[in-house]
């Protein structure tokens, strides 16, 4: 690997560390102003809400400027979004603008993969970067947890800046004044990416000429023969991943009688297991055998409704492991053959951007879905249930789409995972 793939890797880690960190004190901080339990679900598909509606404008900024630029701007959005809330704005709306900068971050965070490494060397790179952000995700919940627990957070709370009020009072506002300082050194790491050589695109004047233009991205994606089952499937993924974050949450509080602090451990066991899955596929997957996993789609989505079944956490533990192993290894061969697919269709910049459009489209729906649900009485029992027969269900659905392309259209697959084969091989 080049030597600015591991700045990359180190500015994400702590930038996606600070994010699920503050995910948790977030939730922590509307509980304890006693909001409704669906405000604390809702903060999932906040966070969602301008991928989806800025997603035809942040895959073409990604592209017009270097994107260690793009990254270090969009971790300063997060930073607003973090004093935002410490200022009183109302932690749904500060968490979006969190989530504004996350948007923006994510198309140059992979987009300048294809622009530092050659085709060979693209599923090893997203190995790495799911493995990091997948380790990230493991301290971050850990990290938040202990910051809104009562050790770390008393002694935050009792760090005095003489001559100056902070207005940090609670365990929630101290742990996110602290990862402030976490978001501040993600971004003085964008600042050391190298650039790539890549030539920027053209930003229009008038942003809303991108309309047509991310449309018609979106479209040629979805007809390509090996981009629409990738789309497909990494979208169904990361939807519900995105929702099992806080769904794993509030199972732990029903099922196990966890506070936030403890709960947030149990996320971090489903992340432990996605690492181990995204390494190992990282290292026995090629380019033109990302379809073969799909299977691991359906047995995942059988997995998450046996975890009604279990009400003791050593059978918890080993149990999530198994469940992020076969999540890991299912998603880092769709997203490396997806960003192949897409670079190549249209540029890197713009491929991400209407893959996070798709993905968080799908968090957004069924994020809101099961805020709607708890607030009419759902329980985390039912929703789980919910949300496994939907992952099997729907991945059942794309195997069988991929199996009439393969019937129908056998040629044209053929030489697309040919060409996904040689690009795998020489780069």
């Amino acid at each position: 690997m080049k030597r600015g793939f591991y700045t990359i890797m180190t500015a994400q880690f702590f930038s996606s560390l600070a994010d699920n960190a503050l995910f948790v004190a977030a939730v922590e901080l509307l509980r304890s102003r006693g909001a409704a339990e669906w405000q604390s679900a809702a903060l999932v598909p906040m966070f969602a809400l301008f991928y989806v509606v800025l997603a035809p404008f942040v895959g073409a900024f990604a592209d017009a400027k270097p994107k260690g630029r793009v990254m270090f701007i969009s971790n300063a959005i997060k930073v607003v979004g973090c004093l935002m809330m410490l200022g009183g704005v109302h932690p749904l709306v500060a968490y979006a603008v969190v989530g504004l900068g996350a948007a923006a971050y994510s198309p140059a965070k992979y987009g300048i993969l294809t622009e530092l490494l050659p085709p060979s060397q693209l599923v090893k790179a997203n190995g790495w970067i799911e493995g990091l952000t997948i380790a990230s995700i493991i301290l971050g919940v850990l990290l938040g947890g202990q910051l809104v627990g009562p050790v770390l957070s008393s002694w935050l709370l009792a760090i005095d800046l003489p001559g100056v009020n902070t207005g940090i009072d609670t365990r929630p506002e101290a742990a996110i004044a602290t990862l402030v300082l976490v978001y501040a050194v993600a971004a003085w790491f964008n600042t050391r990416i190298p650039l790539t050589g890549a030539t920027p695109r053209h930003l229009p004047s008038n942003p809303l000429t991108l309309l047509p233009d991310f449309w018609t991205c979106n479209t040629r994606l979805w007809r390509d023969r090996l981009g629409q089952i990738s789309l497909a499937t990494t979208t169904l993924f990361w939807g519900v991943s995105g929702n099992l974050r806080y769904i794993v949450l509030a199972w732990a509080a029903a099922a196990l009688g966890y506070s936030t602090t403890q709960a947030s451990g149990l996320v971090g066991v489903v992340a432990i297991g996605t690492a181990v899955g995204a390494v190992v596929a990282s290292v026995r997957m090629k380019l033109d055998q990302a379809t073969k996993v799909m299977p691991l789609g359906i047995a995942m989505g059988l997995l998450v409704i046996l975890m009604n079944f279990i009400d003791n956490v050593w059978l918890a533990a080993p149990f999530l492991i198994l469940l992020g192993g076969l999540g890991g290894f299912l998603v880092v061969p769709m997203n490396a053959l997806l960003q192949h697919r897409g670079h190549n269709l249209m540029g890197a910049g713009r491929s991400i951007a209407v893959q996070n459009f798709n993905e968080q489209a799908c968090i957004l729906g069924l994020g809101f879905l099961y805020s709607f649900s708890t607030g009419m009485g759902l329980s985390a029992f039912a929703a789980i249930t919910i949300f496994g027969v939907i992952v099997a269900g729907v991945m059942w659905l794309i195997k069988r789409w991929h199996a009439h392309n393969e019937v129908t259209h056998p040629h044209e697959l053929a030489r697309l995972l040919e060409f996904a084969r040689r690009d795998d091989l020489h780069g």
